[in-house]
């Protein structure tokens, strides 16, 4: 895992990929830390950093888009499923290199903290627990990046399942708010996600009986719940799309709030798509 970790880190920064990235996240929040915290006197640091995620959306795509799919692309992935190392140090080692580059522009920003208190008096546990949410934000999304490309050879298609997926998550309490809150709305959703669920199965798996039964069965359970007690399925599809809804955690944290949920929720949606990274790549192992 070490040798990978070197090798994916040297790549990131003898290449274009890692200083953009470091880049343009210095860049943007040095124009609002200007604005905000020099310029108005704003005292509370988090509200700067939350102004800025969303240049996630553009620079997580292109950080992680080669981590996987580059691989696949020039072939050299056989030698790594080949090799003596397992493949959850395979992709812990990946994922290690980017959350490197990543805490570096992060590494940077906590001296900005220290230059506010220069010109006035400021909160610095609120100001580093903004911090702390603000790099287990940016490592969530890393994860989420990760997986995407896991699933495919091209790393430019990468990039783009990467944005829309979390360009959905930005938007996603949007989303909610267009669908009706009615029972029968979130039975009908809760059936078709059920039927992608089953289908993504049968990807990974190619059992159409065991991916068939798990449907069948997933429906049926929705439906036969619908009919005896129809109240739970009241904005139970709003309810469930707020899961998604990645940036919201991270308003506790800009506040000052030390949020152990926040916490909780941006190391079990880190964890899931790791762990979702290495099932797909042992799939192509045994095949």
């Amino acid at each position: 895992m070490t040798a990978i970790f070197k090798k994916e880190l040297k790549g990131y920064l003898t290449s274009m990929i890692g200083y953009v990235f470091i880049f343009f996240i210095l860049l943007l929040e040095g124009i609002y830390f200007t604005a905000y915290s020099i310029q108005q006197s704003y005292p509370v640091f988090g509200v700067t950093l939350q102004a800025i995620t969303f240049v996630f959306l553009l620079l997580v795509p292109i950080l992680t888009m080669k981590t996987v799919a580059e691989e696949r692309k020039q072939k050299t992935d056989q030698l790594l499923l080949t090799a003596p190392v397992s493949v959850g140090k395979i992709i812990t080692g990946k994922y290690m290199a980017l959350i490197t580059v990543f805490l570096i522009p992060v590494g940077i920003i906590c001296c900005y903290p220290l230059i506010m208190g220069k010109y006035g008096t400021i909160s610095y546990p609120m100001a580093y627990t903004a911090i702390l949410g603000f790099a287990l934000l940016g490592a969530a999304q890393i994860a989420v990046g990760v997986f995407l490309s896991s699933l495919t050879e091209n790393p430019v298609i990468a990039a783009v399942m990467t944005f829309i997926a979390l360009f959905i998550c930005y938007m996603i309490t949007g989303i909610a708010s267009l669908i009706p809150d009615t029972s029968a709305a979130s039975l009908g959703i809760y059936i078709l996600l059920v039927a992608v669920l089953t289908f993504f199965i049968y990807h990974m798996i190619q059992n159409l009986w065991i991916a068939g039964g798990i449907g069948i069965t997933g429906e049926a359970a929705l439906i036969i719940t619908y009919l005896i007690k129809p109240v739970l399925f009241e904005s139970g599809i709003q309810k469930f799309l707020e899961i998604f809804d990645i940036t919201s955690h991270f308003d506790n944290f800009t506040n000052g709030i030390f949020d152990l949920n926040g916490i909780v929720y941006f190391l079990s949606v880190i964890v899931i798509f790791l762990f979702l990274s290495v099932q797909t790549i042992t799939k192509r192992r045994w095949n």
